[in-house]
């Protein structure tokens, strides 16, 4: 019965021997030089704000870009002519945005096609013949509009335009 016993503690011992022993998995540690970027809104509205001053007469615009649809304000504040003010809408075509603005000057309501070309944080407007279409002025020919002589908006603080605007 001993040798039963003794044979029976050398084969367990002899078996725990054969095992592979395992080692713990290593810990996965934080990684050190990762750096957490803020999260960038890339598909909300984008607001913007211009001031053009030429002389005594100045162009407030506030214009929305909600992934290239158009919305905004704005006003033509002439010193010695009419002025106007309205609402634009519209698109955004490559680096041009091409507006609608409908707008109140001496008391009437009027639509017209407003182009600006939007580079370097600014915005220059669009001169071209115009031609009435549905009630409505629009460029007789987008291929001869001239952005060379236009009037230039640059960016302002928006709570300036927003005053301006009211």
């Amino acid at each position: 019965m001993k040798k039963i016993i003794l044979l029976s503690a050398v084969s367990v011992f002899l078996m725990n021997c054969n095992k592979k022993t395992e080692t713990p998995a290593p810990k996965a540690e934080a990684d050190t030089i990762a750096v957490e970027e803020p999260v960038i809104d890339t598909l909300g509205p984008k607001s913007f704000c211009y001031v053009g001053v030429t002389g005594k007469d100045s162009v407030f615009a506030s214009i929305d870009d909600n992934l290239g649809t158009i919305t905004g304000k704005l006003l033509y504040k002439n010193s010695e002519k009419d002025s106007s003010k309205g609402d634009v809408t519209g698109f955004k075509s490559g680096d041009t945005l091409k507006l609608t603005y409908e707008f109140v000057s001496e008391g009437k309501t009027s639509k017209r096609d407003i182009y600006f070309l939007q580079k370097d944080n600014t915005l220059t407007e669009g001169i071209g013949d115009h031609k009435e279409e549905d009630g409505q002025s629009k460029y007789a020919n987008e291929k001869k509009i001239s952005y060379k002589d236009g009037q230039k908006l640059s960016t302002s603080d928006c709570k300036i335009v927003a005053k301006a605007l009211k």
